[in-house]
C-alpha cells in the first residue's frame, strides 16, 4: 500500500512538471568601447531544497553582443537571472566584479524552446550597480561561444 502511495505521489509530480524555457540578448561596452570576451551565464534560480541550474554559459563577442537561452521542466514558474563577470572600471582589484539582473516572467515561454527574447539593451558595465558582487575565484579558460569563429 505504501508503495503504491508512493508511486502516486511521483507520478502526480511528473505529471505537473512543465518545460519553461528563456532567453535573453543584448550588447555589453565598457565606456566608449565594445565589451567582448565577458563571461556571461543565463541561471534558473530556486529558493529551498532545489539546487540552481545553470541553463546557459558563453562569452560576449568582440563587439559586445550575446544571447543565451535555456529551459528547465519545473512545477511553479522559473525565475531567470542573467549574470555578468567583469572587470570595466576595475583592472587592477583582484576578481571580477558579478552583475545579476532578474529577467521579467512574462518573457518565460512554455516548451523546450523559447518563444521569445528579453532584449537587454545596450549596457554600460562602468555602471555600479547596488549589490553588486565580487567573483575572486575566476577562469581564465575561455571556452567556445557560438558568435566567434575561432578561439
Amino acid at each position: 500500500m505504501k508503495y503504491s502511495v508512493l508511486v502516486f505521489l511521483l507520478a502526480t509530480v511528473a505529471h505537473g512538471m512543465r518545460d519553461q524555457s528563456i532567453a535573453v540578448k543584448g550588447r555589453l561596452i565598457c565606456g566608449d568601447k565594445p565589451a567582448g570576451n565577458v563571461r556571461i551565464k543565463l541561471w534558473e534560480e530556486d529558493s529551498g531544497p532545489d539546487p540552481d541550474d545553470l541553463l546557459e554559459a558563453g562569452y560576449t563577442d568582440a563587439n559586445g553582443e550575446f544571447q543565451l537561452s535555456g529551459g528547465e521542466a519545473e512545477l511553479t514558474p522559473i525565475d531567470p537571472i542573467f549574470k555578468v563577470y567583469h572587470d570595466c572600471d576595475d583592472k587592477y582589484i583582484p576578481g571580477h566584479r558579478k552583475v545579476k539582473f532578474l529577467i521579467p516572467k512574462s518573457y518565460i515561454t512554455q516548451g523546450k524552446v523559447p518563444k521569445k527574447t528579453f532584449d537587454l539593451g545596450v549596457l554600460n558595465l562602468e555602471t555600479i550597480f547596488p549589490k553588486e558582487e565580487r567573483e575572486l575565484i575566476v577562469s581564465r579558460k575561455r571556452r567556445h561561444h557560438r558568435y566567434l569563429e575561432s578561439d
